[in-house]
């Protein structure tokens, strides 16, 4: 008889437990914040600067991994080349993370990106940080990185998360762990200027990497973007969110041909402030600007500058200054990423410093590129 009641306590008890559990769920997802207000946004964007920087990472770094590692994280180069585009008049970076540095070391990795805050603050740079990448090597690794292959675009730059746990939800808990504990210990900093959660999650990356890509990419990468966003909006931080629409093209009619489909249009609508990119011709881009003004949300470019493409700094600078878009170009000094060399470079054979460079300002001795375009960066910021 003893026995029959204790077991009867026991499920009673259980129910509750569940009951408990189910009524948290609720509260939490009560809770959990959903994009800012179309004024919201506005309001934040009209007390920042004209925002206008790089595709930063140092230039004795081939991919993300090389930069915050202890092992490779370098002060000294950061500081010198923060230091530089500051006296250029750039005021922010847009700057790239990695999940498994947080595995590897999540303490010291904290640790290295309030350092990384520390100097970008003593310039007046406030960064954009992102979390997740689908772009280039889908097999990341910890540890020594590969040296750059020769005259190749990118040729060693991982995706984060990598196919393995981009294929297996069960890695789920480890990215959720990653993004929230970044973004909380972060949530309320000043020097933080925003959050880019994923960068081009369905890049299929055809003409490097396509045998090591997973056939489902599109699908995976979806389902992590909302979990992202999900993530990020239960932690609630006080910058905004936002992930960029990169694919696709604005026909004469203003219409988008969104080639990312349905993730395009999520990005769009879940995002606080509306980035993308833009590696158009110069007469393409405005349609862009004019398609993504429906949003009534501030507009950050977070990629331009393709020089072959006549996508340089005279044609796209002047532009985002008008409409006072937000304006990242990849790159800066140039280095281990070999992002000088073009995208076909993975087809082509390069034996030399390309004739026209591809992304970058300024060559290794931080002398520049071309001094006309440092010179129009400086007029247009007023530095």
């Amino acid at each position: 008889m003893l026995h029959i009641i204790s077991y009867l306590l026991l499920s009673i008890l259980l129910i509750q437990c569940d009951r408990n559990a189910e009524n948290a769920d609720t509260l939490t997802s009560d809770k959990t914040a959903g994009p800012w207000s179309e004024e919201k946004a506005s309001e934040w964007y009209a007390q920042q600067p004209w925002l206008v920087g790089t595709n930063f990472g140092p230039s004795n770094a081939i991919n993300q991994l090389e930069m915050w590692q202890q092992e490779t994280f370098d002060r000294e180069t950061i500081e010198r080349e923060l230091a530089l585009s500051a006296n250029i008049g750039m005021n922010t970076h847009r700057v790239f993370l990695h999940n498994l540095l947080w595995e590897q070391d999540s303490a010291g990795f904290l640790d290295r990106i309030d350092q990384f805050l520390t100097i970008a603050e003593r310039h007046g740079i406030k960064p954009m940080l992102v979390l997740f990448d689908g772009v280039w090597h889908p097999v990341p690794e910890l540890g020594i990185q590969p040296e750059p292959i020769p005259h190749k675009h990118n040729s060693g730059w991982v995706q984060s998360p990598g196919a393995k746990y981009l294929s297996d939800k069960r890695h789920y808990p480890k990215l959720e762990r990653y993004l929230k504990g970044v973004i909380s210990r972060f949530a309320n900093d000043d020097r933080v200027l925003m959050w880019d959660l994923f960068n081009e999650p369905d890049n299929e990356n055809s003409a490097s990497y396509s045998e090591l890509e997973l056939h489902d990419k599109y699908d995976r990468a979806f389902d992590l973007l909302k979990a992202a966003f999900q993530w990020a909006r239960e932690v609630n931080p006080s910058q905004p969110l936002t992930a960029g629409v990169w694919r696709g093209t604005i026909g004469a009619d203003g219409q988008a041909n969104h080639e990312g489909g349905t993730i395009s249009e999520f990005m769009l609508q879940n995002s606080d402030i509306i980035s993308f990119h833009s590696y158009e011709r110069p007469e393409d881009v405005p349609r862009r600007i004019q398609y993504l003004q429906r949003y009534n949300r501030p507009l950050v470019c977070t990629e331009y500058l393709a020089r072959s493409r006549d996508n340089t700094f005279e044609n796209m600078l002047p532009l985002f200054k008008k409409y006072r878009i937000g304006a990242y170009n990849w790159g800066f000094v140039s280095g281990k990423t070999n992002t000088i060399y073009p995208w076909d470079s993975w087809d082509s054979v390069y034996v030399d410093e390309p004739g026209l460079w591809h992304h970058d300002i300024f060559r290794s001795d931080l002398t520049a590129y071309r001094e006309a375009e440092v010179q129009l960066i400086k007029v247009l910021t007023g530095s």
